[in-house]
């Protein structure tokens, strides 16, 4: 208890003076966290989408229909339009140019009321004027009425006045913003070139007729990517199942319009056991769903349920399909446009608008119940996939429920093939989980047997994309991760519970290794995501050959870190290289030298990013094939989930 004396020190301190107003741009660059998530990577491109995003407020006006977004090499980032073009007068209320308002004051725009916009993404009217007061420098030049003008600006103020810098054509008009992340608020001012081709891919997609050029000129030659769909979402479904088999020819689509709410939904299943529904509103991705996703769950469950029941698939006493049934490998765009979105913060998480559950339930009800009438066959296959979901869930429920007995945490439970660890504090702990008996009877001699647990597991694990749950929960393989790992899966899931504070995925440096690390990032982010979400889950990097020559020895990762060894030593009959063909040709020290040694080794944390949550469902759906690319463009180029891979 705090003594009197302290007592009336504290409430001396704390009079009208301590309360404190922070005002543009401090408000912004000290409390970034409220407008833009975060300062790491996730926060630096967040800047340009909200620019982005006011572009594509110009689009669904109809006043847009290019979009150029250029990465220089000086680390800065250009987003260009062919909209109208900012307005360049003078705001009577203000007394400053509508421009300097845009970038200077939160929460103006044309967004509000009667301004500009009648369907807009950017809500909050922040975008602009929270970037200004991010970067170390931005630029704008305005097309507009035949004339070109041009501002700067730093960290949120104007560091010129508006002037006008020259004519051009009357019918040439829009923005164009150049700006440079400020080092002081951001850990990384590095953009990162797949992370936006995603976003502005599914842009183009939820914008019909809109291209959107994006070009890097960081690389040699440059690179550029053109996104354009006239199709728009079922393109967006058609590209998302493009890794499956679908199960029917057509995307079913449904458009309608009800209670000011534009409706727009697009879906096909195909024959994965996985639901990839992804829900936008006025084109921002909502990653945890929203009103507008329970619309379209609901009228989807009555829908199929109606339609078995009156054309006999099911029968009077049959259990009603379960919606989990029903969207069984369905892949589903929900696409609306809403005059006033209400989101859950400025990074729009979640959709809250209560008229947007009452329209998608609507218009999906009116239109697929037409559809589903006119084509049968569809309906038929539709309904029998989702009988045979009900019975596998059913099956899957009595193995889940036997899993569940199985994971006590008491040791006698635990995997026999288990060499698990002394220290029994799992924030001291790490398991390794291993591709074969050789590989674990490698690792086993290698090990610190204080702290490192290892788990030889058979091969390649199920690949649970492409099993339906009552296998999954059958396989020993899987089992044996469940029980080791001390957490449960699903509704289960106790992170608290979690017996090793690291899980370190350790397989060949091949492609066949590069398979079963991701089979097993699969299996761990359909069945307990949040070890990778908080950041538990490490992908280990042993080398693929040994290079030695007068008795030193170098560690090559791939064929071309090989060769650029023996350039440097010289290629001669000295030379001895020793290619790996799997763990369990190394030798303990070897592979506690290169692999297992927390001082030396090489472990790439793998992470998930919730905006891209689109993309790691796409990652799912390509790499679940049979062709596996090698482990660099592997990586690189269909596994966008795992984060911060500098390799």
């Amino acid at each position: 208890m705090p003594t009197e004396e302290e007592v009336r020190k504290a409430e001396a301190e704390y009079g009208a003076d301590a309360i404190q107003e922070l005002k543009f741009p401090e408000n912004v660059r000290e409390r970034f966290g409220m407008y833009i998530g975060s300062k790491d990577a996730r926060g630096l491109h967040h800047l340009v989408y909200e620019i982005v995003d006011n572009a594509v407020d110009e689009a669904l006006a109809g006043f847009c229909t290019h979009i150029e977004v250029t990465i220089h090499k000086d680390g800065s980032i250009t987003v260009a339009d062919n909209g109208r073009g900012i307005p360049t007068g003078i705001n009577h209320q203000s007394g400053k140019t509508a421009v300097e308002l845009v970038f200077t004051v939160l929460h103006a725009g044309g967004k509000f009321g009667n301004g500009g916009y009648k369907y807009s993404g950017g809500l909050h009217g922040v975008g602009a004027s929270v970037v200004n007061a991010l970067s170390e420098s931005l630029d704008v030049t305005i097309k507009r009425e035949g004339k070109v003008f041009h501002q700067t600006y730093s960290r949120g103020f104007a560091t010129s006045d508006l002037t006008k810098t020259g004519t051009c054509p009357i019918e040439e008009t829009g923005t164009t913003i150049t700006f440079l992340p400020d080092s002081q608020i951001f850990e990384t001012t590095e953009f990162n070139y797949g992370t936006l081709k995603t976003r502005l891919r599914e842009t183009a997609f939820l914008t019909k007729g809109l291209k959107i050029t994006l070009t890097d000129e960081r690389t040699e030659p440059e690179t550029q990517k053109v996104f354009h769909a006239e199709g728009g979402i079922r393109e967006f479904v058609t590209y998302l199942n493009r890794g499956n088999e679908v199960l029917y020819p057509e995307v079913l689509y449904c458009e309608g319009e009800k209670d000011g709410v534009l409706v727009e939904v697009a879906l096909q299943h195909n024959d994965s056991y996985n639901e990839n529904c992804l829900g936008f509103v006025n084109n921002v991705i909502t990653p945890e769903g929203g009103t507008h996703i329970e619309g379209f769950r609901r009228a989807i469950t009555k829908i199929f349920n109606q339609y078995a029941r009156d054309n006999k698939i099911l029968k009077d006493n049959d259990e009603a399909l379960a919606g989990e049934d029903i969207r069984e490998g369905m892949t589903a765009i929900i696409s609306i446009k809403v005059e006033e979105p209400q989101f859950e913060g400025q990074t729009k998480q979640k959709l809250g608008n209560s008229e947007a559950r009452n329209a998608v339930e609507s218009v999906v009800t009116e239109k697929l119940t037409y559809f589903l009438e006119q084509n049968p066959t569809v309906a038929k296959i539709i309904c029998d996939k989702s009988i045979l979901s009900q019975r596998a869930r059913a099956a899957a429920r009595k193995a889940r429920d036997l899993t569940r007995r199985k994971t006590a945490l008491d040791s006698t439970s635990l995997p026999g093939k288990l060499a698990d660890c002394t220290d029994k504090d799992p924030k001291n702990c790490e398991i390794f989980l291993v591709e074969g008996d050789s590989a674990g009877g490698s690792a086993k001699s290698a090990r610190s047997r204080a702290t490192q647990a290892i788990l030889p597991l058979r091969g390649k694990i199920l690949n649970v994309e492409k099993a339906r749950e009552d296998r999954i929960y059958d396989n020993k393989e899987i089992k044996a991760m469940i029980t080791a790992f001390g957490t449960g899966i699903h509704d289960d899931f106790d992170i608290t519970k979690l017996r090793y504070d690291k899980i370190i995925i350790m397989t060949d440096a091949d492609v066949d290794g590069a398979h079963i690390d991701t089979l097993m990032l699969t299996f761990i982010y359909r069945f307990m995501p949040e070890l990778i979400k908080t950041g538990h889950v490490y992908l280990a990097m042993p080398p693929l050959y040994k290079v030695e020559k007068n008795k030193k020895v170098w560690y090559a990762y791939d064929d071309e870190e090989q060769q650029r060894i023996l350039n440097e030593i010289g290629l001669d009959n000295t030379v001895k290289i020793q290619r790996y063909k799997g763990l369990g040709e190394m030798d303990p020290d070897q592979l506690w030298e290169t692999t297992m040694d927390p001082e030396r080794r090489i472990l790439k944390r793998v992470m998930i990013d919730d905006e891209d949550k689109s993309e790691v469902d796409l990652t799912f759906s390509i790499l679940m094939g049979d062709k596996v690319e090698p482990r660099r463009e592997f990586i690189e180029e269909n596994a966008k989930f795992v984060q911060n891979l500098d390799i």
